[in-house]
Formats: C-alpha cells, structure tokens, sequence
C-alpha cells in the first residue's frame, strides 16, 4: 500500500504530528493531488486550538494548496485535469466530508473535487503564488453572491440606472480583501453594474499596495473620523454605498457607513436597503442596525449547491481570469518554512499578526 507523510491533528489544542498514512484513490469526480505548497489562514489556527469544524481526531486540515494532479477519478474533466501533467491550484473540501484525514491538504497527497480545483494558465506561476489564490478568491465572490450582487457579465440582470454606487472593502489589506479589490474593480468595469468606484480601508503602511490593485480611494482605518471621511468622499463623488464587504476588522464602523446612506423613508419603514457580507463569524451580541442586514459569509451545506458555487468561483471565474492575467495572486507570499514541519510555527506565527502577506508553507518542490 502506498503511504506518505502528513501533519496530523491528534486532538483537539494539540500541535500537530508527523505521521505516515495511507494514500487513497480517487474516487468518482475527485483528484489526487500532490501538494506542493499550502497556504495558512486564521481558520487553520482556530481549528488546531479550538477544534473548530472538527468532530472526530486524528484528522488533517487546511484549506489552500497548488500541487499536481496524480490521479484522476470517474467523471472529472479528462481534458482539464491530467495526471502528472495538470498543474493545480485547490480549496480544500475537508469540511464538507465531516473532515476526513484524505481530504486535508496539511499532507503530501490529497483528495479534491475537481470542481474545488482550478488548473494553472502555464508554468510561470510558482507553487507559492497558487497557493494564495483558491480562498482569497472565494470568499469574496461569495460576498458578491450572498448580498445578491450581478455576477459579472450577468445577462439577465436587470438594466442599472447608471453607475451610482461605490462598493467598500473594509480590511483591504488582508489576504481575501487584496482579493476582494481586485474583484470589486473587476465589477465596477461591467458595463451592466451600478458600481463607479471602489473603496477600501487599510493601515497606513498598505494604502499604496491597495490603490495599485484597483482602489480608487483608500482609507487609514484607524483614523478616528474614518467612517465620516468614508461617507463625505462618497457624497462629493455623488455616490452612495449600499454594499461592504468586511473582510476583517470590527462590524460597527460598516454598519455606520451603510446606515448613512439609509433614507429617512427607508429608515422609518425598516426595510432593508443595505447590505454586509462578512468573513468573520458575526458576533452573536452585534448590533442590529434597521436597514443593515449582515450576512456570514458560507459556501452552500448542500453537496450539489456547493459544487456548482465552487465550479464558478474557482473554475470558471478564476481559471478565465487568470487566463485573462485580470488578476493577480495577492498579497505577496511569504515562506515560513519547507516540509510539513514547518507548519505548526508557520500558525504561531500567524497568530502574532500579520499584515499584507499569505504566509506559506513549501510541501515539496
């Protein structure tokens, strides 16, 4: 039987080991995928300390990797992915399969669906730079679907009076909001969306590296008038913001940008005209703010659901966007180590804090 290396979860708050397991088949629409690169999120971390999503150890985690597709199962693309050729980037399904150990990507072999997969344009991006993309891509897109927001090129949308609105990324300087002001410019180029303008919150030291991924205004986010100067520039550009996505950071300042653009019918009435899509769990104490509904942000429970929702985010909209070179990976990757062994500090790190960088853990060469 064949076997390879893993960093495994023993139990719940515990480091991670290096163990040998046995390396599975794929079976009908899967891949097998030699992970090359694995990139660490704060979910890595919350489930190594809280056991979060997990109900039964041993098991592996994760969930960004790039690698090569070593096998393929029934019914997955013979044209898209072929083995030992197909260069991948993937977002891990351990948390939809109640995380089984084969489908965490904290290990030399994993199993994928191939719709959470996307194959590489060509073999100028590296392993690294891959790696950073499948969760920074999702998350915001679906931001965009959950707040009800046209997909792009959506013909069926309904004909937008013109480009009145500007859409705020709050915490632009993290991994999904680098990504998420890159997809938001992307939205504001449909001729078909409402969109004029994107903006976005970040450090002081970030505001440059967030304007150059398509910001047109940034904000310094620790400034104590931020949500006033948020709301004035978008009065003087003659625009109104009903949609934010918080992709890190505090609800409250969101809530209050949105809550200024509610009109005193809307506000009187209570109807909801506006909308948060947030990446981090929502308080279960946040305020509730009438005319501002806040969505967590959640890939679909529902097997069929989810599929479909990654086919698009991960391999329609990224691998033509990445064909298209309309993307970037972002932000830069920064290696914490080589081999499994590395990742256990690669998370300790990360809970430190960090800012504008994916750390990454190089698997193999």
């Amino acid at each position: 039987m064949a076997t390879h290396l893993a960093a495994v979860s023993p139990a719940n708050g515990q480091p991670f080991e290096l163990q040998t397991r046995p390396t599975p088949k794929p079976g009908p629409d899967e891949l097998l995928i030699a992970v090359k690169s694995v990139a660490l999120n704060p979910a890595d971390a919350i489930m190594r300390g809280q056991g979060l999503f997990i109900s039964t150890y041993p098991t592996v985690i994760g969930f960004d990797m790039s690698g090569l597709v070593l096998e393929i199962g029934n019914n997955v693309p013979a044209t898209s992915f072929r083995p030992g050729i197909t260069r991948v980037a993937a977002y891990a399904a351990s948390v939809w399969k109640s995380c089984d150990p084969d489908y965490g990507p904290f290990q030399e072999r994993c199993l994928v669906p191939w719709q959470h997969a996307v194959p590489l344009p060509d073999e100028g991006m590296s392993w690294n730079c891959a790696a950073t993309l499948p969760v920074a891509v999702q998350v915001p897109l679906s931001a965009w679907d959950a707040m009800g927001i046209p997909r792009m090129g959506d013909v069926t949308a309904k004909n937008t009076p013109g480009k009145k609105e500007a859409l705020l990324i709050w915490g632009a300087s993290s991994s999904v909001g680098t990504m998420g002001v890159q997809t938001a410019r992307l939205l504001q180029d449909d001729p078909s969306s409402s969109f004029a303008a994107v903006y976005a919150t970040a450090g002081s030291a970030n505001k440059s590296y967030v304007s150059s991924l398509g910001a047109d205004r940034v904000f310094d986010y620790k400034d104590p008038q931020v949500v006033d100067a948020i709301v004035s520039a978008a009065k003087e550009d003659g625009l109104v913001i009903r949609y934010c996505f918080l992709a890190t950071g505090q609800l409250a300042p969101c809530q209050a940008v949105l809550k200024a653009f509610l009109g005193e019918d809307q506000e009187r009435n209570k109807t909801i005209t506006a909308k948060i899509a947030s990446a981090p769990v929502v308080p279960p104490d946040a305020e509730v703010v009438n005319g501002v509904e806040t969505i967590f942000v959640m890939p679909s429970m529902v097997e069929g659901e989810r599929l479909e929702q990654f086919q698009y985010w991960i391999g329609t909209w990224l691998r033509e966007n990445l064909v298209k070179a309309t993307i970037t990976p972002s932000p830069e990757p920064s290696v914490v180590g080589k081999g499994l062994g590395a990742i256990n500090a690669g998370l300790d790190k990360l809970l430190r804090g960090v800012s504008c960088t994916k750390l990454i853990v190089e698997v193999a060469e």
